[in-house]
């Protein structure tokens, strides 16, 4: 099928998606009926903690998850193109030049033999034809954008010559060497400190506005979504459990586990010691419940809890939560007067 220009549609759908490994201790569901969609020049953040399915979801779309135990359903379009389940070959050819992805570490993202000029032009040559000097000199005016000081000497160090921050700059460099119309974030600023992680959270809203690249920026952090989203997906357990504009998520919350997360971010303002947690662990993508997979960790199940609900909701705010409204606008309410989830 050809590729759609019609700038009405989404970049990229994701319909359904489901991936689970088949393990000596049963099938491990990592994720569990996945629905998104991204648009052009838009910035969709997955958030949720570490197990919810966040990294598994975008590896399994652009075919980096190759355990021969996986089992991958469903139906990705990019471009109006189906994806899932392309051939490796024609999967290179999309990976780096249409989608790229920001690793979560860029140490491990980097190979440690050979220096950063050098991957650099490896990437751009895969995909554009174009000689060796000038893959140079794009790879030298790369890092110069992403702020890396003294560009055309430091194209020659390798990974470990740099700090982490800056070897998170070299990753974003590689990633937007061939100029890709979606870029995959997975926790960009992962181990960085406070002020790095600003910085290269700016530095990707700059170069995305320069670029117009899409956006999906997974992390596990709300004040991160907070900064940098347009529409957000909150995750638990493999399921999306809420989803919409990121304003309307942040202000008027609809389901008791992102109550939890926004509850967990610190404030300069509060005045409470202790910052709220969610009760319990998470659950265990081998053995999830049968109905609503957060029921075990939330405060106001009941009976209807049994049943898996579905995402619902007007517009394009959803949940997947059986609290009616009105028992949610109670509880948030109780919520901002006391800071107690529970």
């Amino acid at each position: 099928m050809p590729e759609s220009t019609d700038p009405a549609t989404p970049l990229l759908e994701v319909d359904d998606l489901k991936v689970s490994f088949a393990t000596r201790d049963g099938v491990v569901r990592a994720v569990d009926g996945l629905s998104l969609s991204v648009g052009r020049q838009e910035v969709v953040g997955i958030v949720g903690e570490s197990g919810s399915g966040k990294s598994v979801s975008m590896y399994s779309l652009l075919g980096l998850v190759r355990d021969a135990n996986v089992t991958i359903s469903g139906r990705v379009r990019f471009e109006g193109r189906d994806i899932l389940g392309l051939p490796d070959e024609d999967l290179r050819v999309i990976r780096g030049r249409d989608v790229a992805m920001i690793f979560q570490d860029p140490m491990t993202a980097l190979t440690p033999v050979y220096n950063v000029g050098w991957q650099i032009v490896e990437q751009i040559r895969a995909h554009e034809d174009v000689t060796k000097a000038q893959a140079r000199a794009r790879a030298v005016e790369l890092l110069g954008e992403v702020g890396i000081p003294d560009p055309a000497r430091r194209v020659d160090l390798y990974p470990h010559e740099f700090s982490g921050g800056m070897r998170q700059r070299v990753v974003i460099a590689m990633a937007l060497s061939c100029h890709p119309r979606l870029l995959i974030a997975d926790e960009p600023t992962t181990a960085l400190d406070v002020t790095t992680q600003a910085q290269i959270l700016e530095l990707i809203k700059k170069l995305q506005a320069t670029y117009g690249s899409s956006v999906v920026l997974i992390t596990h952090d709300m004040g991160v979504i907070s900064e940098m989203a347009d529409r957000v997906v909150v995750m638990y357990a493999g399921r999306p459990v809420e989803v919409g504009d990121r304003r309307e998520v942040i202000r008027q919350p609809r389901h008791p586990y992102t109550w939890g997360l926004l509850g967990a971010v610190p404030r300069v303002e509060s005045k409470r010691n202790r910052l709220v947690t969610i009760p319990g662990t998470a659950v265990s993508p081998l053995n999830l419940p049968v109905g609503c997979a957060f029921a075990p960790r939330c405060a106001h199940r009941f009976e209807a809890c049994d049943q898996r609900p579905d995402l619902h909701g007007q517009g394009a705010h959803l949940d997947a939560c059986w609290l009616s409204d009105e028992q949610k606008v109670q509880i948030r309410a109780r919520v901002a007067a006391t800071g107690v989830t529970t």
